[in-house]
């Protein structure tokens, strides 16, 4: 509701403004360089005012899922007849 009237209050004074004092228009020395990005300005400034806030994007993805055990390799050591020896082995949760 606030942001709504503060945009409103800003869209009316600077209508008034435009309105109360006409210039003859010159495009001489950058007044209407000037003038566009002032223009450009307002407009983000009154734009921003009146949307809501941003909280990202609705949609994240999938939810989680099933994919199966979840495996790997680690080394184990194992006695064999010529001694110690490590072995690979798959290890599954």
């Amino acid at each position: 509701m606030t942001r709504s009237l503060i945009a409103l209050a800003t869209a009316a004074t600077l209508g008034l403004a435009a309105i109360a004092a006409p210039q003859p228009a010159e495009a001489r020395g950058g007044a209407l360089a000037a003038g566009i990005i002032g223009g450009l300005a307002a407009g983000a400034i009154i734009g921003s005012a009146a949307r809501g806030p941003y909280y990202g994007p609705a949609y994240y993805g999938p939810g989680p899922a099933y994919y199966g055990p979840a495996c790997g390799w680690t080394h184990e050591r194992v006695w064999t007849p010529y001694g110690w020896r490590w072995h690979r082995v798959r290890v599954c949760n």
